[in-house]
């Protein structure tokens, strides 16, 4: 369980292994040194994730690259819960991630985007905005039984993969995360799934992991007009989450975070 004595928990929730550390990790690293509890949790195992091995295989060495890589910035690792290409926005999965949820009691909770190139990033993304509205609601049962808890936790949507919708829409976030400091850090991370080579250069043509990583968290940065990589950030709606003006990510990481500029006229 986490220390209720201490409130400030960034809980960054990814599709598959690897995920967090793509789109969110720069940001958990950055909260992590300004004295924040990190957890980290993928809901998909990554079973499917190989051409080598079968998926019992596939799923082991996917799961202890996931926990090397949150060990080495000190993130708690939390296990997944279903099978890659399983992730449905149904009763089950979302009462058991509506138990880690009420575990870990976030301040801040990173998610995928909500309109993302693949199903699984989406219906990860639904999960986890309704397992934390849910954690609130005396009525609702976790798979484990937990109560439920209060407080406030803000949510912010990562880049969709490419940095675009799947029509090929440009999204540009409202909020910049400034992560040229700790991109060797994150690239680190990634570079702890050595699994995911073969596998992605194979069917989706991404020939470095970090390299595809580097390019995307630099077009990031362009778009902020101030860092060189960055990951970028758009909050969810604050009711039943937060307070309207609750925004503790731009609190805690002051001139690391930038806003869009306005337009000239």
């Amino acid at each position: 369980m986490t220390d209720p004595a201490s409130p400030r928990r960034a809980f960054a929730v990814g599709a598959h292994p690897d995920d967090v550390e793509f789109f969110m990790a720069g940001t958990l690293i950055q909260l992590g040194r300004v004295g924040y509890e990190l957890h980290y949790l993928s809901i998909a195992n990554g079973c499917c994730g190989s051409t080598q091995f079968g998926p019992g295989q596939t799923m082991e060495i996917r799961r202890h690259e996931a926990m090397a890589a949150a060990a080495s910035i000190g993130a708690k690792f939390h296990p997944s819960l279903v099978n890659d290409m399983e992730i449905f926005y149904d009763s089950p999965t979302l009462a058991r991630l509506a138990a880690v949820m009420r575990q870990v009691a976030p301040e801040i909770l990173l998610v995928h985007a909500p309109s993302d190139y693949m199903e699984d990033h989406e219906a990860a993304c639904r999960l986890a905005v309704s397992a934390a509205f849910a954690r609130e609601m005396p009525n609702f049962r976790t798979d484990p039984l937990l109560p439920a808890i209060r407080g406030p936790v803000t949510i912010y949507h990562a880049q969709p993969h490419g940095n675009r919708t799947p029509l090929c829409e440009l999204v540009r976030p409202n909020q910049f995360v400034d992560v040229t400091g700790v991109i060797g850090q994150k690239t680190a991370m990634l570079e702890f799934h050595r699994s995911q080579g073969d596998w992605l250069d194979t069917t989706q043509g991404v020939h470095t992991l970090a390299d595809a990583m580097k390019s995307l968290s630099r077009e990031v940065g362009a778009m902020s007009g101030r860092f060189e990589y960055a990951e970028g950030w758009r909050k969810h709606l604050h009711m039943g989450f937060c307070g309207p003006d609750d925004d503790p990510l731009a609190a805690a990481l002051g001139d690391l975070i930038a806003t869009p500029q306005p337009a000239k006229v």
